[in-house]
């Protein structure tokens, strides 16, 4: 199965339990894509915290060939030119994740 997970958040559980969640995918055999969008975009800027090892997090779903995007009008607004974990990406990338996923999840 495809998964296309959409992460609009910047708090630091929604940002942990999304990439577990892909992580669990991608370990049981299944594609997964998370796409950051809005708060989301600023997932570069959140700090790593006892509870919340996001980094870590992060560069295993890498490993595992997960893909991650954001939203380039997202990071825009907030003044970045690019972000530090992935390729900058558009609404018509974010359409044909829609298109191309069996199943697309929203965190935050």
């Amino acid at each position: 199965m495809k998964l296309g997970i959409i992460l609009q958040s910047n708090k630091p559980e929604h940002a942990w339990n999304t990439f577990r969640f892909g992580i669990t995918a991608l370990k049981a055999g299944h594609q997964a894509e998370i796409f950051l969008m809005s708060e989301g975009s600023e997932l570069d800027t959140i700090p790593d915290s006892e509870n919340f090892d996001i980094s870590v997090k992060v560069a295993e779903f890498k490993e595992l060939k997960g893909e991650i995007y954001a939203c380039g009008s997202c990071l825009k607004i907030r003044g970045k030119e690019e972000s530090g974990v992935c390729p900058i990406s558009t609404m018509t990338d974010l359409l044909k994740m829609v298109e191309s996923s069996d199943k697309v999840l929203v965190f935050g």
